[in-house]
């Protein structure tokens, strides 16, 4: 089992290593679903952590359905976060209709050579989950795909979540499940679905505040929980 979690700052991801994580997203405007930090942010992560970290390309919370000027910023975002040495990007882009928008993913994917690549919850406001799992599939850059297996909380959606894992099955596409999840329902998540990938939030933070600082004790007792059953 791997555990990503949302760090939005340096203290976080402190504290989020030093109790178990395996990778950070690297966002700010938690209560907004997660917007690009400021590089200074993303250099002083990197420099603070040893586990990769995955910096969130989002220049705005209004929709995923972004315009040249979005895309041109979020290329300028793109070539800062490699160059501040961060392991990957955390994107996703939507046409109107839908869809993947694959002409703003490819623009985006040509900038991130060598960078790990998740498609975020946009995946999640598909028309069709299972076609765009595939148009996805297509593109050996993009690693993972954060979902809660539509719009719902992800222990609401396991038959969705059964299904995209059999879509990705023996391809390089891993399903990065997220959203909804807390430390009394993963076990049996984890089990009714096979992932292999959790992504936690307020979760494991103080009170369950999406604002608040982590919660070094619940990370740490579920980053036990999780690293448990790969014994």
């Amino acid at each position: 089992m791997f555990l990503e979690v949302i760090a939005t700052c340096v203290e976080d991801a402190i504290v989020a290593e030093a109790n178990g994580a395996d990778r950070l997203e690297l966002i700010t405007a938690i209560t907004e679903g997660g917007l690009t930090p400021g590089i200074g942010m993303v250099r002083q992560v990197v420099k603070a952590v040893d586990i990769p970290v995955h910096v969130m390309v989002r220049p705005h919370s209004r929709s995923f359905v972004y315009g040249e000027a979005d895309v041109l910023t979020m290329e300028e975002e793109v070539r800062a976060i490699a160059d501040a040495g961060a392991a990957g990007i955390v994107f996703g882009a939507l046409t109107a209709e839908r869809k993947i928008d694959e002409a703003a993913l490819e623009r985006i994917l040509a900038l991130a050579v060598g960078l790990n690549v998740t498609f975020h919850r946009a995946f999640d406001e598909l028309a069709d989950l299972p076609s765009g799992l595939r148009t996805l599939m297509q593109y050996p850059q993009v690693n993972r795909v954060l979902t809660s297996g539509g719009t719902r909380p992800a222990p609401q959606a396991v038959p969705a979540i059964r299904e995209l894992m059999a879509i990705a099955n023996g391809s390089s596409l891993r399903i990065l499940a997220g959203y909804g999840l807390t430390l009394e329902t993963v076990s049996q998540f984890v089990a009714d679905t096979g992932v292999t990938e959790v992504h936690f939030g307020s979760a494991v933070r103080q009170g369950g505040d999406g604002l608040a600082p982590l919660d070094p004790t619940k990370l740490l007792s579920l980053s036990r929980l999780l690293h448990d059953r790969n014994q």
